[in-house]
């Protein structure tokens, strides 16, 4: 590996892509560190510091929640515009439409997700201002105040700014650069933020034992992800030789891969904003005039404050349901038996059309069971690696592991084929 990296720096052209793809992240981290005036950062750390779940959330920016910079919002608003335009393609006659006319279809529909990015980034920067806020953190907030009105807008606007800056670095990067921009923007958010946590559990005293379990169970946990993500089924198909004119298509057997895990990291985002309503939700009401909605609240605030069983069994369900439920999207958007029918591919033993698509479902729900009950585990794992070593302070974010363990592998395979493109040697053997 160490010698086609070097290899890969003697290429003109794809070291100049290495540097530019670090040079970008360089700039997203220095974005990272510029903070928003009017934000009392010491109360936020102590905030960060006593929440669980927004402790995880500050884990996915980089740090750059528990300084509430400008990138605070990350590109998240981006991904979740992302999700929304891929569930409702399929309902949407002209969205299906443009999904079939190519690179033309896909610019269109990129313009789109970008668009609807804006009006998500602003709704997630005043929530979270709001909470802010009501925590004395922000001074100076409200819209519907005179004199709170223009820096509120100011801060909402700053924010999401952030987000599209962001947005247009991971472009650039998918562009110029190696590999998925936007998954390198998150990427390098992660990483950057790990010395920190290692460092704050050892401040908080360190067991050597604990750590050690943790560093194996971290290890079995990358091990297992690669594993699955590497992992499909084979399906043979057979294609029927054509003619035309004095050229003979086809004849030949080739073979249609079904990623165990198709869905990535998608259903755990999906439960995990999920799981962050209710609680968040309840806080607005803990402080209620009336009895029964503050009790109520109450209770909702501790089923949900990500300490407890309940927490987690409802989470690791819901990361199975949304892992059918986001496979069983893309199969429909990828609409295989007719691709199939169209390009004179057959399963042998299956007749084009309805037979096929029956019996492509029926695999797909069988090895969808083994993805969804595999990213179930790894959802909570976070609160069995607590249970089972002590450490609390640094946690196995299985949601960040997916993602690096996923970021990590999607570039090697681009620097694997750019160096194959050249006659050499690439990462994966």
């Amino acid at each position: 590996m160490i010698d086609a990296v070097a290899r890969a720096f003697r290429l003109p052209d794809l070291r100049r892509k290495i540097i530019f793809t670090f040079a970008l992240l360089g700039v997203y981290r220095l974005a990272a560190h510029v903070p928003i005036p009017g934000v009392d950062v010491a109360r936020l750390q102590e905030l960060f510091a006593t929440n669980q779940l927004l402790g995880l959330l500050d884990l996915f920016s980089g740090g750059s929640l528990t300084t509430f910079s400008v990138a605070a919002l990350g590109v998240y608003p981006y991904i979740t515009a992302s999700i929304v335009m891929q569930i409702v393609a399929p309902l949407i006659p002209a969205l299906q439409e443009l999904q079939k006319e190519g690179e033309a279809g896909r610019t269109r529909i990129s313009q789109y997700t970008r668009l609807l990015t804006v009006p998500l980034a602003m709704l997630q920067a005043y929530a979270q201002a709001t909470l802010l806020a009501r925590e004395g953190i922000i001074a100076n907030f409200g819209l519907l105040d005179r004199t709170t009105f223009l820096p509120t807008v100011s801060l909402i606007l700053t924010l999401t700014a952030g987000t599209m800056f962001l947005v247009w670095l991971g472009e650039l990067i998918t562009e110029k650069g190696i590999g998925n921009g936007i998954s390198l923007i998150i990427f390098g958010g992660i990483v950057a933020r790990l010395p920190t946590s290692i460092a704050q559990t050892v401040a908080a005293g360190t067991n050597w034992i604990g750590m050690g379990v943790l560093a194996v169970i971290g290890l079995v946990m990358v091990l297992g992800i690669v594993y699955m993500n590497e992992g499909q089924r084979r399906i043979q198909v057979h294609y029927a030789k054509r003619i035309r004119g004095n050229r003979v298509y086809g004849g030949t057997t080739s073979y249609l891969p079904m990623r165990v895990n198709s869905a990535g990291m998608i259903p755990l985002i999906f439960a995990m904003s999920i799981m962050l309503i209710p609680g968040t939700v309840a806080t607005y009401f803990v402080g209620s005039e009336s009895t029964w909605v503050r009790n109520t609240a109450g209770v909702i605030a501790g089923l949900f404050n990500g300490v407890n069983w309940f927490y987690w069994l409802l989470f690791f369900w819901l990361v199975v349901g949304f892992t059918y439920f986001y496979t069983a999207v893309v199969f429909q958007q990828q609409n295989l038996p007719e691709s199939l029918q169209k390009q004179g591919g057959v399963i042998p033993g299956r007749r084009p059309g309805r037979d096929t698509a029956e019996y492509l479902n029926r695999i797909l729900n069988r090895i969808t069971l083994l993805g969804a009950l595999f990213l179930g585990v790894i959802a909570i794992m976070p609160f069995i690696v607590g249970q089972l070593t002590g450490v609390q302070v640094l946690t196995l974010s299985s949601t960040g592991i997916l993602i690096v363990v996923g970021v990590v592998l999607d570039t090697m395979k681009q620097l694997e084929a750019q160096l194959m493109m050249r006659h050499y040697e690439g990462f994966i053997k």
